[in-house]
């Protein structure tokens, strides 16, 4: 698997953000962590020159280096980073490097950058209107990142895919358990055709058919389904199965069982553009579910609410309890 299917663990669809760049002159450091693709509208400028959908730093006439500071949304455990110098053909830096560290807490920008950094990619060259990626052997929990590029120029995104590694000690007794924020993840699905099987784990509602997963239509005796592995074992409690926007393509009906093939909620009816509850028939534990739709269609989220196992609990804890946090 290409550590791209995993979740960007920077990205502002879960909360990453931008806390300080030394520069930001010709483009806005913010625009790393947007979640969408970059665009480009030639001949398109602004009092400052041609507007580019990135984080753009102006040229040095001294030696050093430019650099940009992230929170990650999701704190986790670094498989890959993507470098992305989409339409930065001139101007884009010859060379970046990437560090992580660990800081507990919501630390200032002074107090990160006396964090205890450590590389996760080494000081590396860069192609211009790229997607310039790196894999990193998984290590330490990361909270931060530090992206510093040689000597300046223009990225238009930074992504940082990982696994989450959620702390248990801030998280309530009843959780979703399939939340991608949280380490849930889609392992399989039957049809991707209009959108993305991963969307249906993202934090927050859709705003558009966009924004959630739908299949094609079927053309025979068929149904399509969504398999979910959860953050983490638990007993499941309730359900939320949301077809909003989806009005005249919502599923019919929708099931849900647990990876162990046990019945958590029974072929029911759902309605369009509507965000459906129900509770579930299983109070035992489990580690996934599959959702089926009858026989096709859209659906923008599906939440399974439920509890951690005590072993789930203690597992989710290690990585925060057996190491000193970074500075600040």
């Amino acid at each position: 698997m290409s550590f791209e299917e995993l979740l960007d663990l920077a990205s502002r669809a879960v909360g990453g953000s931008v806390v300080a760049a030394n520069n930001e002159f010709f483009a806005e450091r913010d625009n790393l962590v947007n979640p969408w693709a970059p665009t480009f509208t030639p001949r398109t400028f602004g009092a400052k020159g041609q507007v580019y959908d990135g984080w753009e730093t102006r040229r040095r006439r001294e030696p050093g280096h430019d650099l940009a500071v992230l929170r990650l949304g999701a704190p986790g455990h670094v498989h890959g980073v993507v470098v992305d110098t989409a339409f930065f053909t001139g101007n884009y830096p010859p060379e970046a490097s990437v560090e992580g560290c660990r800081a507990d807490g919501y630390p200032s920008p002074a107090e990160l950058a006396g964090a205890d950094w450590f590389p996760l990619v080494e000081r590396s060259a860069l192609l211009g209107d790229t997607r310039n990626r790196f894999p990193v052997d998984a290590g330490p929990l990361v909270t931060h990142v530090r992206l510093t590029i040689h000597p300046d120029g223009g990225v238009a995104r930074l992504r940082v895919h990982g696994t989450p590694a959620p702390d248990p000690r801030l998280l309530p007794d009843t959780v979703d358990l399939a939340a991608a924020e949280l380490g849930g993840r889609v392992v399989d699905c039957s049809d991707r055709f209009y959108g993305s099987p991963g969307n249906l784990l993202l934090p927050g509602l859709a705003t558009s058919m966009g924004e959630g997963w739908e299949t094609r239509r079927r053309r025979d005796g068929g149904n399509d389904w969504v398999q979910v592995r959860l953050a983490a074992p638990g007993v499941l409690a309730l359900a939320e199965l949301d077809t909003s926007h989806f009005k005249g393509n919502a599923p019919g009906w929708a099931a849900l069982t647990g990876s162990g093939g046990e019945p958590l909620l029974a072929r029911t009816r759902l309605q369009p553009d509507t965000r459906h509850r129900f509770r579930l028939s299983y109070d035992g534990p489990v580690d996934g579910a599959r959702l089926d739709i009858y026989p096709d269609g859209g659906m923008a989220r599906l939440r399974l609410y439920g509890s951690l196992t005590a072993a789930a609990r203690e597992r989710l804890a290690a990585p925060w309890t057996d190491q000193e946090a970074g500075g600040g």
